[in-house]
């Protein structure tokens, strides 16, 4: 048995070790680069101040880092003391059955979770973003955001936990095919019932009326061939200054969210550029394609624990009850530093998926400059790092970083005949 506790806190400690190193060494990769392109982001990025970048970087980067490894003690701790055990025991004994007993499990984990992130998330919110001019959410709408958010994750997560231990005693041998199937119709449900029905609840979503914007949208729709509907603006600065965008949904519930701070902030040109981009998601089925690869990526998941919850070793390795729930918890603590290392491979194929898109819009303006400058505008104002280190993007971009992105979209417009503006040099991603 001790070299499984070997094997566990190698792969448990030693990938989250290895995780601090690669973010502190993106911290002073990004840091050093920026000084050395200053030229380079005070022209492109308009961002003149990049030592408030660096400082925004290394305060994020600092409370990430101090909250994995917080969690990580809290997770050994919980397991090496027998707390575990005894709180699975006690659920035992019960007599509720394993579905409902594994459902109010998950639920336990999910608040106990919650309330230990409640310390970090305050002073993310109202110390760190307050610092750097972001935050504009109030302890009422925190408060609110925290039950809201938590009570929802209780709702699904424990309804898909209960599930999937129903199927587990129901077919026992063919579980995970069952899961799968389960994972996948809610999966599907929550395309329809988030955009519709939770997000709501957070945001106020107003569609696009007549105006320039309407008329700005329109001309997106029209060069891109699509009609013109489903696209809101999400007033996003109850909560923060930070601005974005994004696609969500299919059929009648897909459809374009602006960042109210974005349209405030940008030109018509520069939303039109990320209009454009987001479309193309649409357009090549980005969506279906990432969520073909996440039901691939779960089924390899439930057949790793279909294997591990048949051994003896998983459960006696913290002196549990032979209780499927447990062995599932476990059996995912394996998998998670495993899923973390994996990453390159999920990103693969998103960073394709963003090329395509810039490749979209590109075509779609006519020109790249604009979807250029919204790139700009987004990274100086939300304080991005636009220099990962190349490791570090490996393993956490999904989006190419911001010079590579401009680089790209020149060299399609200088195939068309567009002279392209200088990019910096010596780096990587």
């Amino acid at each position: 048995m001790l070299a499984y506790h070997v094997a566990f806190l190698v792969l448990f400690v030693g990938t989250t070790a290895f995780f601090t190193a690669l973010s502190i060494l993106n911290l002073r990769y990004g840091a050093r680069t920026l000084e050395r392109e200053r030229d380079w982001v005070e022209d492109r990025l308009d961002l003149e101040d990049t030592d408030r970048v660096v400082a925004y970087q290394r305060a994020k980067t600092t409370l990430s880092v101090v909250r994995t490894w917080a969690v990580v003690a809290l997770v050994l701790a919980v397991l090496y003391s027998g707390v575990l055990s005894a709180f699975v025991e006690a659920l035992e004994g019960l007599g509720y059955g394993p579905v409902v007993t594994g459902a109010a499990f998950v639920a336990a984990l999910i608040v106990g979770l919650r309330l230990f992130s409640v310390p970090f998330d305050v002073y993310d919110t109202f110390v760190l973003e307050e610092r750097f001019d972001f935050n504009q959410t109030t302890p009422g709408l925190f408060v609110k955001d925290l039950l809201l958010g938590t009570a929802i994750s209780v709702v699904f997560v424990g309804a898909l936990a209960g599930g999937v231990l129903w199927f587990v005693e129901l077919v026992p041998t063919y579980w995970p095919v069952a899961a799968l199937a389960l994972f996948t119709a809610f999966s599907l449900g929550m395309l329809v019932v988030y955009p519709r029905v939770i997000a709501p609840l957070f945001n106020d979503f107003e569609p696009v009326e007549a105006g320039e914007l309407r008329e700005a949208v329109e001309r997106v729709f029209e060069r891109a061939g699509f009609s013109c509907e489903a696209i809101y603006v999400m007033d996003a600065s109850r909560r923060s200054a930070h601005s974005n965008a994004y696609f969500t949904g299919f059929g009648r519930t897909k459809r374009v969210v602006l960042f109210d701070t974005l349209v405030e902030r940008m030109a018509l040109s520069e939303i039109e550029g990320v209009l454009a981009h987001e479309l193309a998601h649409w357009k090549f089925g980005h969506v279906w394609k990432g969520f073909a690869a996440g039901v691939v990526r779960v089924g390899a998941m439930l057949a790793v624990l279909w294997f591990l919850l048949e051994t003896a070793w998983l459960y006696e390795l913290f002196a549990l009850p032979e209780t499927v729930y447990a062995g599932l918890l476990v059996g995912l603590l394996w998998l998670q530093p495993l899923a973390k290392l994996s990453r390159p491979l999920e990103n693969r194929l998103s960073l394709a998926h963003e090329r395509e898109a810039d490749a979209f819009a590109t075509a779609v303006m006519g020109d790249g400059e604009p979807l250029i400058d919204a790139l700009c505008r987004l990274t100086s104002e939300n304080l991005s790092n636009p220099f990962p280190h190349p490791l570090y993007a490996t393993f956490h971009y999904t989006h190419p970083p911001i010079p590579d992105r401009i680089r790209y979209i020149q060299e399609l417009s200088e195939d068309d005949g567009d002279e392209p503006s200088p990019s910096p040099v010596g780096t990587a991603g």
